[in-house]
């Protein structure tokens, strides 16, 4: 079946579009140039894909079969009972290596890890959040989406926390989405968390963080940050 699954995909690949998408992701890597929604599409088709097709996919180096994978795998693990559950996130845990661009981790990582681990001990977050490897700790900050969504936030702020200092723009994005998730649903939270971090945090994680906040707290935590930077320069 998943020889006739992509033989289906490059039949409506958009050569153009994957030149293009190559360029905006940065990576050597080949793309199809199939849109998200005809992925969705097709996920939906074939979301009775035997796991070991599935799997097959989510090794390939083309990354719209990656990204169909990881589709596949979402909506397999949110009809499943919990035993494959537990097993759709060992595959995924299993194959991290192959989620390696921030379209695949986001996703993906709130659906399976997330949702596995709202009802289990969160220490593995802290353990992606600590790798050397940049998309283990987009993981480990993009699956607490599923636990805001859910009126869960102290993961969130714990892994924020743990990647203030990490090196990686993709990263200060990641966490300043979070955080600003996090703000619609608990204001008093993410205004904790930026009392406290606002003066060291990366820039570009702050701007998202305080993206929805009124102009003029946001320009209060704005400036905050700058007198911290300008009393360590």
């Amino acid at each position: 079946m998943v020889s006739a699954l992509r033989k289906h995909l490059r039949e409506l690949a958009e050569p153009d579009r994957a030149r293009f998408l190559q360029g905006y992701f940065k990576t050597a890597e080949p793309f199809l140039g199939i849109r998200v929604p005809v992925l969705r599409k097709l996920a939906r088709q074939y979301r009775s894909l035997p796991t070991t097709d599935v799997t097959a996919l989510l090794r390939s180096r083309v990354h719209e079969e990656r990204l169909l994978a990881l589709m596949i795998l979402v909506g397999a693990f949110a009809k499943a009972e919990p035993l494959r559950r537990a097993a759709i996130y060992r595959v995924y845990m299993k194959h991290r290596r192959y989620i390696n661009n921030w379209d695949l981790v986001d996703s993906s990582a709130p659906g399976i890890v997330g949702a596995h681990l709202m009802t289990k001990g969160r220490q593995t977050l802290d353990v992606l959040a600590r790798s050397m490897n940049v998309w283990d700790r987009r993981i480990a900050i993009i699956a607490t989406h599923h636990f805001i969504k859910h009126g869960e936030y102290r993961d969130t702020v714990r892994v924020a926390s743990m990647l203030l200092e990490d090196e990686h723009d993709l990263i200060h994005k990641a966490a300043g989405w979070m955080l600003r998730e996090l703000g619609k649903r608990d204001a008093a939270t993410l205004h904790g968390f930026l009392d406290a971090h606002a003066g060291h945090m990366p820039r570009t994680m702050l701007r998202y963080a305080i993206e929805r906040l009124p102009l003029t707290v946001q320009r209060r935590y704005r400036d905050r940050a700058a007198d911290e930077k300008a009393l360590h320069q």
